[in-house]
Protein backbone atom coordinates (compact mmCIF):
# COMPACT_ATOMS: atom_id res chain seq x y z
CA UNK A 1 0.00 0.00 0.00
CA UNK A 2 0.88 3.69 -0.95
CA UNK A 3 2.29 5.78 1.57
CA UNK A 4 0.27 8.80 2.16
CA UNK A 5 2.13 12.09 1.50
CA UNK A 6 0.96 14.73 3.81
CA UNK A 7 0.26 17.76 2.02
CA UNK A 8 1.59 21.71 3.04
CA UNK A 9 1.05 25.13 2.12
CA UNK A 10 5.05 25.13 0.95
CA UNK A 11 4.17 22.72 -1.78
CA UNK A 12 1.88 25.18 -3.60
CA UNK A 13 2.42 28.35 -5.20
CA UNK A 14 -0.55 31.31 -5.72
CA UNK A 15 -1.41 31.39 -9.72
CA UNK A 16 0.05 34.82 -11.62
CA UNK A 17 -3.29 37.25 -11.68
CA UNK A 18 -2.02 38.48 -15.01
CA UNK A 19 -5.20 38.92 -17.25
CA UNK A 20 -3.18 40.90 -20.19
CA UNK A 21 -1.14 37.66 -20.75
CA UNK A 22 -3.86 35.43 -20.50
CA UNK A 23 -5.44 37.62 -23.70
CA UNK A 24 -2.70 37.99 -25.04
CA UNK A 25 -2.53 36.83 -29.04
CA UNK A 26 0.62 35.40 -29.66
CA UNK A 27 0.06 34.95 -33.66
CA UNK A 28 -0.76 37.97 -35.78
CA UNK A 29 -4.27 38.29 -37.24
CA UNK A 30 -4.28 37.39 -40.62
CA UNK A 31 -7.02 39.01 -42.81
CA UNK A 32 -8.75 36.47 -45.45
CA UNK A 33 -7.46 38.25 -48.41
CA UNK A 34 -4.11 38.49 -46.87
CA UNK A 35 -4.12 34.25 -46.40
CA UNK A 36 -5.41 34.08 -49.85
CA UNK A 37 -2.90 36.27 -51.18
CA UNK A 38 -0.05 34.12 -49.31
CA UNK A 39 -1.30 30.53 -50.56
CA UNK A 40 -1.65 32.08 -53.86
CA UNK A 41 2.15 33.02 -54.17
CA UNK A 42 2.88 29.28 -52.95
CA UNK A 43 1.65 28.01 -56.28
CA UNK A 44 3.96 28.58 -58.34
CA UNK A 45 2.68 27.85 -61.64
CA UNK A 46 -0.53 30.40 -60.91
CA UNK A 47 2.50 33.37 -59.98
CA UNK A 48 4.04 32.11 -63.18
CA UNK A 49 0.75 33.27 -65.01
CA UNK A 50 0.12 36.34 -62.25
CA UNK A 51 3.77 37.43 -63.81
CA UNK A 52 3.31 36.87 -67.56
CA UNK A 53 -0.36 39.01 -67.68
CA UNK A 54 2.03 41.72 -65.75
CA UNK A 55 4.75 41.28 -68.56
CA UNK A 56 1.28 41.59 -71.06
CA UNK A 57 0.04 44.43 -69.78
CA UNK A 58 3.53 46.32 -69.74
CA UNK A 59 4.34 45.29 -73.65
CA UNK A 60 0.59 46.27 -74.40
CA UNK A 61 1.37 49.99 -72.97
CA UNK A 62 5.08 49.81 -73.93
CA UNK A 63 6.16 47.76 -76.68
CA UNK A 64 4.29 50.01 -79.84
CA UNK A 65 6.56 52.88 -78.89
CA UNK A 66 10.03 50.33 -78.38
CA UNK A 67 11.58 50.90 -81.96
CA UNK A 68 10.41 53.32 -83.46
CA UNK A 69 7.70 52.08 -86.31
CA UNK A 70 4.71 53.32 -86.13
CA UNK A 71 1.27 50.36 -86.26
CA UNK A 72 -0.45 51.84 -89.29
CA UNK A 73 3.16 53.27 -91.96
CA UNK A 74 3.46 50.92 -94.89
CA UNK A 75 6.24 50.65 -96.96
CA UNK A 76 5.92 48.21 -99.36
CA UNK A 77 9.81 48.11 -99.91
CA UNK A 78 10.41 46.68 -96.94
CA UNK A 79 7.21 44.04 -96.99
CA UNK A 80 7.40 40.65 -96.03
CA UNK A 81 10.89 40.75 -94.25
CA UNK A 82 11.36 37.84 -91.38
CA UNK A 83 12.59 38.84 -87.89
CA UNK A 84 16.10 40.87 -88.16
CA UNK A 85 17.58 43.50 -86.40
CA UNK A 86 15.92 46.20 -87.59
CA UNK A 87 12.37 44.55 -87.68
CA UNK A 88 12.61 42.14 -84.38
CA UNK A 89 9.07 40.35 -85.48
CA UNK A 90 9.64 41.18 -89.23
CA UNK A 91 7.08 42.60 -91.23
CA UNK A 92 3.60 41.83 -92.92
CA UNK A 93 2.19 42.18 -96.74
CA UNK A 94 2.40 45.94 -96.69
CA UNK A 95 5.69 46.69 -94.95
CA UNK A 96 4.54 47.46 -91.27
CA UNK A 97 6.03 46.78 -88.39
CA UNK A 98 5.20 43.37 -86.94
CA UNK A 99 6.82 44.21 -83.12
CA UNK A 100 5.03 47.74 -82.79
CA UNK A 101 1.67 45.57 -84.49
CA UNK A 102 1.60 42.67 -82.16
CA UNK A 103 1.84 44.65 -79.24
CA UNK A 104 -0.59 47.65 -80.62
CA UNK A 105 -2.83 44.23 -81.45
CA UNK A 106 -1.98 42.89 -77.48
CA UNK A 107 -3.19 46.69 -76.35
CA UNK A 108 -6.45 46.14 -77.97
CA UNK A 109 -7.28 42.73 -76.94
CA UNK A 110 -6.47 42.64 -73.48
CA UNK A 111 -8.57 46.01 -73.55
CA UNK A 112 -11.81 43.99 -75.27
CA UNK A 113 -11.14 41.32 -72.98
CA UNK A 114 -10.86 42.90 -69.40
CA UNK A 115 -13.69 45.13 -70.69
CA UNK A 116 -16.14 42.46 -71.39
CA UNK A 117 -15.15 40.40 -68.67
CA UNK A 118 -16.20 43.65 -66.10
CA UNK A 119 -19.24 44.40 -67.73
CA UNK A 120 -20.57 40.62 -67.45
CA UNK A 121 -19.63 41.00 -63.88
CA UNK A 122 -21.35 44.00 -63.30
CA UNK A 123 -24.20 42.87 -64.79
CA UNK A 124 -24.26 39.22 -63.76
CA UNK A 125 -23.73 40.10 -60.22
CA UNK A 126 -26.58 42.20 -60.40
CA UNK A 127 -29.52 40.23 -62.11
CA UNK A 128 -28.03 37.06 -60.45
CA UNK A 129 -28.11 38.43 -57.23
CA UNK A 130 -31.72 39.91 -57.15
CA UNK A 131 -33.09 37.06 -58.90
CA UNK A 132 -32.03 35.04 -56.04
CA UNK A 133 -32.73 36.81 -53.09
CA UNK A 134 -36.24 37.79 -54.38
CA UNK A 135 -36.61 34.45 -55.31
CA UNK A 136 -40.71 33.71 -56.22
CA UNK A 137 -42.07 34.75 -59.49
CA UNK A 138 -39.41 37.08 -59.89
CA UNK A 139 -36.49 34.83 -59.97
CA UNK A 140 -38.46 32.38 -62.29
CA UNK A 141 -39.31 35.24 -64.90
CA UNK A 142 -35.81 36.86 -64.59
CA UNK A 143 -34.34 33.40 -65.25
CA UNK A 144 -36.32 32.25 -67.99
CA UNK A 145 -35.54 35.21 -69.41
CA UNK A 146 -32.36 34.79 -69.33
CA UNK A 147 -32.39 31.34 -70.59
CA UNK A 148 -34.19 32.11 -73.74
CA UNK A 149 -30.97 34.77 -74.85
CA UNK A 150 -28.98 31.92 -73.52
CA UNK A 151 -30.67 29.44 -76.39
CA UNK A 152 -29.41 31.96 -78.63
CA UNK A 153 -26.13 30.77 -79.97
CA UNK A 154 -23.51 33.30 -78.40
CA UNK A 155 -21.25 33.03 -82.03
CA UNK A 156 -24.43 33.67 -83.91
CA UNK A 157 -25.52 36.68 -81.65
CA UNK A 158 -21.91 38.07 -81.75
CA UNK A 159 -22.16 37.98 -85.57
CA UNK A 160 -25.71 39.54 -86.08
CA UNK A 161 -24.67 41.98 -83.50
CA UNK A 162 -21.40 42.94 -85.82
CA UNK A 163 -23.15 42.88 -89.08
CA UNK A 164 -25.79 45.52 -87.52
CA UNK A 165 -23.58 47.87 -85.66
CA UNK A 166 -19.89 49.54 -87.27
CA UNK A 167 -16.73 47.75 -86.81
CA UNK A 168 -15.15 48.55 -83.92
CA UNK A 169 -14.22 48.49 -80.43
CA UNK A 170 -17.31 49.36 -78.78
CA UNK A 171 -19.48 47.38 -81.23
CA UNK A 172 -17.15 44.28 -80.39
CA UNK A 173 -17.45 44.71 -76.54
CA UNK A 174 -21.21 45.17 -76.81
CA UNK A 175 -21.89 42.38 -79.05
CA UNK A 176 -19.86 40.26 -76.34
CA UNK A 177 -21.91 41.59 -73.51
CA UNK A 178 -25.71 40.36 -75.05
CA UNK A 179 -25.51 37.01 -73.53
CA UNK A 180 -21.64 36.80 -71.85
CA UNK A 181 -23.22 37.77 -68.56
CA UNK A 182 -25.46 34.98 -68.30
CA UNK A 183 -23.25 32.67 -66.93
CA UNK A 184 -22.06 34.87 -64.60
CA UNK A 185 -25.35 35.35 -63.17
CA UNK A 186 -26.72 32.12 -63.02
CA UNK A 187 -23.51 31.30 -60.92
CA UNK A 188 -24.33 34.19 -58.31
CA UNK A 189 -27.87 33.11 -58.24
CA UNK A 190 -26.43 29.72 -56.90
CA UNK A 191 -24.11 30.76 -54.77
CA UNK A 192 -26.73 33.24 -53.21
CA UNK A 193 -29.86 30.71 -53.23
CA UNK A 194 -27.04 28.71 -50.32
CA UNK A 195 -26.12 31.91 -48.63
CA UNK A 196 -29.67 33.05 -48.08
CA UNK A 197 -30.72 30.27 -46.05
CA UNK A 198 -28.05 31.05 -43.13
CA UNK A 199 -29.42 32.08 -39.93
CA UNK A 200 -27.46 35.18 -40.29
CA UNK A 201 -29.70 36.64 -43.32
CA UNK A 202 -32.52 35.72 -41.36
CA UNK A 203 -31.09 37.50 -38.54
CA UNK A 204 -30.61 40.72 -41.22
CA UNK A 205 -34.32 40.22 -42.46
CA UNK A 206 -35.89 40.20 -39.31
CA UNK A 207 -33.87 43.16 -37.89
CA UNK A 208 -35.72 44.85 -40.70
CA UNK A 209 -32.40 45.30 -43.52
CA UNK A 210 -33.60 45.61 -47.30
CA UNK A 211 -32.77 43.53 -50.05
CA UNK A 212 -29.73 46.31 -51.33
CA UNK A 213 -28.30 46.19 -47.64
CA UNK A 214 -28.26 42.62 -47.52
CA UNK A 215 -26.91 42.01 -51.01
CA UNK A 216 -24.05 44.63 -50.39
CA UNK A 217 -23.30 43.31 -46.71
CA UNK A 218 -23.79 39.86 -46.71
CA UNK A 219 -24.40 37.79 -50.37
CA UNK A 220 -22.20 39.01 -52.76
CA UNK A 221 -18.86 39.46 -50.22
CA UNK A 222 -19.26 35.61 -49.21
CA UNK A 223 -19.61 34.76 -52.77
CA UNK A 224 -16.45 36.65 -54.20
CA UNK A 225 -14.27 33.47 -54.30
CA UNK A 226 -16.47 31.70 -57.17
CA UNK A 227 -17.08 34.61 -59.02
CA UNK A 228 -13.14 35.98 -59.21
CA UNK A 229 -12.21 32.84 -60.58
CA UNK A 230 -14.85 32.84 -63.19
CA UNK A 231 -13.92 36.31 -63.80
CA UNK A 232 -10.47 35.50 -64.30
CA UNK A 233 -11.57 32.46 -66.85
CA UNK A 234 -13.68 34.90 -68.43
CA UNK A 235 -11.23 37.12 -69.83
CA UNK A 236 -9.58 34.58 -72.23
CA UNK A 237 -12.72 33.44 -73.55
CA UNK A 238 -13.22 37.14 -74.48
CA UNK A 239 -10.15 37.16 -75.83
CA UNK A 240 -10.26 34.09 -78.03
CA UNK A 241 -13.77 35.52 -79.36
CA UNK A 242 -12.40 38.70 -80.10
CA UNK A 243 -9.86 36.97 -82.00
CA UNK A 244 -12.28 34.91 -83.73
CA UNK A 245 -14.11 37.80 -84.81
CA UNK A 246 -11.68 39.51 -86.10
CA UNK A 247 -10.31 36.38 -88.14
CA UNK A 248 -13.69 36.61 -89.81
CA UNK A 249 -13.62 40.05 -90.71
CA UNK A 250 -15.55 41.49 -87.59
CA UNK A 251 -13.38 43.06 -85.86
CA UNK A 252 -11.37 46.42 -85.40
CA UNK A 253 -11.24 48.30 -88.91
CA UNK A 254 -7.62 48.59 -90.58
CA UNK A 255 -5.36 49.98 -89.96
CA UNK A 256 -6.22 49.00 -86.10
CA UNK A 257 -4.50 46.01 -85.24
CA UNK A 258 -5.51 42.87 -82.39
CA UNK A 259 -4.32 39.93 -82.90
CA UNK A 260 -7.50 38.63 -84.84
CA UNK A 261 -6.62 40.84 -87.35
CA UNK A 262 -2.82 40.03 -87.43
CA UNK A 263 -3.88 36.22 -87.73
CA UNK A 264 -6.39 36.69 -90.26
CA UNK A 265 -4.06 38.90 -92.33
CA UNK A 266 -1.65 36.41 -91.96
CA UNK A 267 -3.57 34.11 -93.78
CA UNK A 268 -2.32 34.71 -97.11
CA UNK A 269 1.12 34.71 -96.40
CA UNK A 270 1.77 31.49 -95.26
CA UNK A 271 1.35 30.11 -98.88
CA UNK A 272 4.91 31.77 -99.97
CA UNK A 273 6.35 30.58 -96.69
CA UNK A 274 6.26 33.53 -94.71
CA UNK A 275 4.78 31.28 -91.34
CA UNK A 276 6.33 33.89 -88.52
CA UNK A 277 3.36 36.36 -89.79
CA UNK A 278 0.85 33.47 -88.34
CA UNK A 279 3.23 32.57 -85.30
CA UNK A 280 3.81 35.76 -83.27
CA UNK A 281 -0.20 36.42 -82.98
CA UNK A 282 -0.87 32.42 -82.17
CA UNK A 283 1.86 32.61 -79.72
CA UNK A 284 0.95 35.62 -77.79
CA UNK A 285 -2.74 34.43 -78.03
CA UNK A 286 -1.98 31.28 -76.60
CA UNK A 287 0.41 32.83 -73.87
CA UNK A 288 -2.50 35.17 -72.84
CA UNK A 289 -4.86 32.34 -72.08
CA UNK A 290 -2.24 29.79 -70.30
CA UNK A 291 -1.52 32.72 -68.29
CA UNK A 292 -5.61 33.63 -67.65
CA UNK A 293 -6.43 30.21 -66.88
CA UNK A 294 -3.81 29.23 -64.63
CA UNK A 295 -4.32 32.21 -62.84
CA UNK A 296 -7.86 31.38 -62.28
CA UNK A 297 -7.13 27.80 -61.05
CA UNK A 298 -4.54 29.15 -58.39
CA UNK A 299 -7.26 31.70 -57.35
CA UNK A 300 -9.78 28.77 -57.38
CA UNK A 301 -7.19 26.93 -54.76
CA UNK A 302 -6.50 29.80 -52.90
CA UNK A 303 -9.89 30.99 -52.13
CA UNK A 304 -11.09 27.26 -51.34
CA UNK A 305 -11.69 27.26 -47.45
CA UNK A 306 -10.92 23.48 -47.20
CA UNK A 307 -7.77 24.62 -48.39
CA UNK A 308 -7.21 26.62 -45.23
CA UNK A 309 -4.42 25.99 -42.49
Amino acid sequence: MAEKVQLTEDMFSPAEDNFKEAEKISRATVSFWSDVWRRFKQNKLAMTGFILIVLLGLMAIFGPYMNGYSYYEQDFAKKNLRPNAEHWFGTDTAGRDLFTRAWYGARISLFIGLMAALIDFIIGVIYGGISAIRGGRTDNLMMRFAEVIYAIPYLLMVILMMVVLNPGILPIIIAMTITGWIPMARLVRGQVLQLKENEYIHAATISGANTNWKLRKHMIPNTMGPILVNLTLTVPSAIFAEATLSFLGLGVPAPQASWGTLTSDALGSILVGNFYQLLIPAILISITMFAFNVVGDGLQDALDPKLRK
